[in-house]
């Protein structure tokens, strides 16, 4: 893997390949896109992926402090509040990404996008609640510490796989290449 423009692009992406992590390599361009300005093809993923972290940031306000209010002064059930909190904050997650994040596909009704974007989510709330329960009630940790860890795997989740089915960004970079 002989990449020059990338640095150190062909470092990180054989020591993926030592320890499968395939989810990283799906979002990445192909190493022949490296060689034709792979620099610019990872300075747009790292701006997408930093849009997304600030709509993250601001989806998780919502989720943690929703979570923490139901919780605390109205005691409800974690996990009740927790599924609250997520699904609240994923509805802010979707007009936001979106708008600001992802590029919507053109030969995708927004109907069927908003109905990945949820089934996607919905997976995403079962990974959350599980770490949540694993966390809680199997390790004795605290919900609030627990709901930290769950919401960085969570991310991850979300990022690839809305960057792999609703964006329609990739396209019209490679293109841009040739």
């Amino acid at each position: 893997m002989a990449i020059k423009k990338a640095g150190h692009v062909p470092t990180f992406l054989k020591r993926c390949e030592k320890f499968s992590c395939y989810a990283v390599a799906e979002i990445l361009p192909y190493e022949a896109n490296y060689r034709k300005g792979g620099s610019a093809i990872l300075r747009k993923l790292i701006a997408q992926f930093m849009k997304f972290g600030v709509v993250g940031v601001i989806a998780f306000i919502i989720d943690y402090g929703l979570m923490v209010l139901l919780t605390e002064a109205f005691h409800v059930n974690y996990l009740v509040s927790a599924t609250i909190s997520f699904t609240v904050s994923v509805i802010f997650n979707y007009v936001a990404s979106m708008r600001y994040v992802f590029r919507h596909k053109e030969d995708m009704s927004k109907r069927r996008e908003f109905v990945i974007f949820v089934v996607l989510s919905v997976i995403g709330l079962g990974l959350n609640n599980l770490i949540m329960w694993v966390g809680t009630s199997l390790w004795g940790i605290s919900y609030l510490i627990t709901k930290l860890v769950a919401t960085a795997i969570v991310m991850l989740w979300n990022f690839i796989t809305r960057k792999k089915f609703l964006d329609a960004g990739d396209e019209p970079v490679l293109d841009d290449l040739e």
